[in-house]
């Protein structure tokens, strides 16, 4: 764990992979856990401390997890999320197999919407995901079936290789396992992904997954945040930004 932002209403850490954001069946010491001995020890609280948990990131992801300090805090934080007011971009190595299809000419399939953002061609993929609860799975169709959620998300391609590409993620929506599940579904499954369809681990039982930049107004403050995490040790991300 790594504090990237702190004030007296908000912290925002860096998670490696393997962390659990809140605590589950494992009994593992979750991140939130580990937040509040940090803040216990920093600030030398005697009695239990205060941490609201807003969202969380999937336990073989790393990259930034954004708590409230603060009652006040947490109950705006929350109502920002569930509206959509956190901006967060993801960024992912996946195997190429779709994109080695990709039309030349274009830099895109025909089958995608396509819309320009900020300089970049962005790709959108729409599907409609069903949650299997004993499996901790979510599986995603072209069209509306029972019990699914319409899911929805932007990418672009920041490089790409010879066997991976890297590419940058917007989530419209926020589903059980959405990124990992869409990308897979569009033939192109996150490096170590086993779950959904990589060809091999990860050394580190990691996938290739980073919350990378989150980006919003301060619940109290209303100062703009914006804060970034760092790349993570394995030398591939690096290797393809460039």
């Amino acid at each position: 764990m790594r504090v990237v932002y702190e004030d007296n209403h908000i912290i925002i850490v860096a998670k490696e992979s393997g962390e659990i954001v809140q605590g589950d069946k494992t009994g593992d010491e979750p991140l939130s856990e580990t937040v509040k001995q940090y803040l216990k020890e920093k600030y030398q609280k005697p009695g239990a401390v205060f941490l609201g948990v807003v969202h969380r990131l999937d336990r073989p992801v790393a990259g930034l997890v954004v708590f409230a300090r603060t009652s006040k805090a947490l109950s705006r934080l929350n109502k920002m999320f569930a509206e959509g007011e956190v901006h967060k971009t993801y960024w992912a190595i996946v195997e190429n197999t779709r994109l080695e299809m990709r039309d030349e000419r274009y830099g895109y399939s025909q089958d995608e919407n396509v819309s320009q953002g900020g300089g970049h061609i962005f790709h959108e993929l729409t599907h409609w995901l069903v949650r299997n609860e004993q499996q901790n799975k979510s599986y995603a169709y072209d069209h509306e079936v029972p019990r699914s959620k319409k899911a929805v998300l932007r990418y672009r391609v920041i490089n790409q290789g010879d066997r991976y590409a890297l590419l940058e993620v917007q989530l419209l929506t926020g589903r059980h396992h959405q990124i990992r599940c869409q990308l897979a579904k569009a033939g192109m499954p996150i490096r170590g992904d086993l779950k959904y369809g990589a060809r091999r681990s990860n050394p580190d039982g990691s996938i290739s997954l980073l919350s990378r930049r989150v980006e919003f107004v301060h619940p109290v403050s209303k100062e703009n945040i914006s804060v970034e995490a760092s790349l993570p040790a394995d030398p591939l991300w690096k290797k393809l930004l460039g």
